[in-house]
C-alpha cells in the first residue's frame, strides 16, 4: 500500500496540454448527470473502473421517499473540435457509450448541436443536408467530408462566408464544435435501491517523456535538474500531473536512459470525477479500480493522486476507495511503458 498527495486540477472536460509534439492530450470524460436539479436521489455507490482501453462506472442509486421519481438523465460528451490528425470522430464523440440499468440494456436519446463560439449553427448545417456530429463525413485519409464536397460552389461560399467551413478547397474542414449528449427519462422506485452501470473507450493522452523531465520531476530534483535545458515543460507538467513518488521516477529515468532515444512513454486517462455533484450528496460509498496494461507492448507503471492508501488487489490491479466521498477535483491514472 501507498499513500499519494492530492491533485488539484481545473474542473475541465478537455485537458488541454498535449505531451511534446507527437502527443495527444487525453479527453476527459465523466459520469451520468441529472438534467435538472433533483436532492431526492443520493448515489450510494460508485465503482469506477481505469483501464487505457475502457471505462466503466457502476452506481448504486437510492431514493428513500414514498414516491417513485421520474427525472431525466444524461452523459454529456465533452466539446470537440475535428482534429482528425490526434483522435477519430468516433472516439471524440465516445461513440461506443453504452448503458444498462439493472444489468439490462436501455434505449437512450442522442442531442448534437453545432456551435460557432457562442452562436447555435445546427439549423444551418442541416439546411444543406450537413451531418453535425462527423463533420459532413469527413475523411481521415482524403481529407474530404462527402456531405461537403456535394454541395455547389454557391452553397459552399456560404458557409465559408458565415465562418462554418474552411476557405481552403483541397480539404473539408468544419469549424464548428459538436456539443453531444446521451440521455433518457429515468424511474427511480420509491425506497429502493437501482442499479446503473456505463461503460466506453477512453480518449487516451499519450506522449514521449524526456529522461531530464522525469529527473527534474522529482521531488528530491536539484536546481540544475529542474532547469535542465532538456525538461521539456508540456511532458513534465504532465509527468507531475499523476503524483509520481521518488521512486518511480528513479525507475522511469533509468529505463528511459536505456532506451535508444532517451524518451520514455507516458499514457494517461482523464475523468471527470465532480460530476457526480448533481447527485444528492455526497457518495457514501466510492472505490476506484486501475486497470494496468497487459500485452506485447512492455511492462507498465501505474500512478495517480490519491489522498489515502492506495492497495494493489492483483498482479495488475489497484484499488483506492472513499466514505462520505464529495469529489472536488477530477482525477487522472497515468500509465508509464518503462520497456519492451
Amino acid at each position: 500500500m501507498r499513500k499519494l498527495p492530492v491533485l488539484i486540477l481545473a474542473a475541465t472536460f478537455v485537458c488541454s496540454s498535449a505531451l511534446a509534439d507527437d502527443g495527444a492530450a487525453s479527453i476527459g470524460a465523466g459520469g451520468i448527470i441529472l438534467m435538472k436539479r433533483e436532492p431526492r436521489i443520493a448515489m450510494q455507490k460508485e465503482v469506477l473502473t481505469i483501464g487505457v482501453s475502457e471505462v466503466r462506472v457502476d452506481y448504486e442509486f437510492r431514493n428513500d421517499t414514498d414516491e417513485d421519481i421520474t427525472t431525466g438523465v444524461a452523459f454529456p460528451v465533452p466539446g470537440y473540435k475535428l482534429d482528425w490528425d490526434r483522435y477519430s470522430i468516433h472516439q471524440q464523440g465516445f461513440d461506443d457509450f453504452r448503458l444498462t440499468v439493472e444489468g439490462k440494456p436501455v434505449h437512450f436519446e442522442v442531442e448534437i448541436r453545432a456551435k460557432l463560439g457562442q452562436r447555435d449553427v445546427t439549423d444551418v448545417v442541416k439546411k444543406y443536408g450537413i451531418d453535425a456530429k462527423t463533420f459532413g463525413h469527413f475523411d481521415d485519409d482524403s481529407h474530404f467530408a462527402r456531405d461537403i464536397r456535394k454541395l455547389s460552389p454557391a452553397q459552399r461560399n456560404s458557409l465559408v462566408k458565415a465562418g462554418i467551413v474552411e476557405t481552403e478547397t483541397y480539404q473539408d474542414e468544419a469549424k464548428w464544435t459538436v456539443e453531444k449528449k446521451y440521455f433518457w427519462s429515468q424511474t427511480f422506485p420509491a425506497h429502493t435501491t437501482l442499479h446503473i452501470s456505463h461503460r466506453y473507450s477512453p480518449a487516451v493522452g499519450f506522449g514521449m517523456v524526456p529522461d531530464a523531465s522525469f529527473r527534474a520531476a522529482r521531488q528530491s530534483a536539484s536546481p540544475a535538474e529542474r532547469k535542465s535545458k532538456d525538461v521539456d515543460k508540456d511532458s513534465l507538467a504532465e509527468v507531475k500531473s499523476v503524483c509520481p513518488t521518488d521512486q518511480l521516477l528513479n525507475s522511469l529515468d533509468r529505463a528511459s536512459g536505456r532506451s535508444a532515444d532517451g524518451y520514455g512513454y507516458l499514457q494517461y486517462v482523464d475523468f471527470i470525477l465532480t460530476t457526480a455533484n448533481t447527485w444528492k450528496q455526497p457518495i457514501s460509498d466510492f472505490s476506484l479500480f486501475v486497470e494496468r496494461p497487459v500485452g506485447k507492448d512492455g511492462k507498465y507503471l501505474v500512478s495517480f493522486c490519491w489522498p489515502s492508501t492506495v492497495e494493489q488487489v492483483g498482479p495488475n490491479l489497484f484499488r483506492a476507495a472513499a466514505t462520505n466521498l464529495v469529489p472536488e477535483h477530477e482525477l487522472r491514472v497515468g500509465f508509464f511503458q518503462v520497456g519492451k
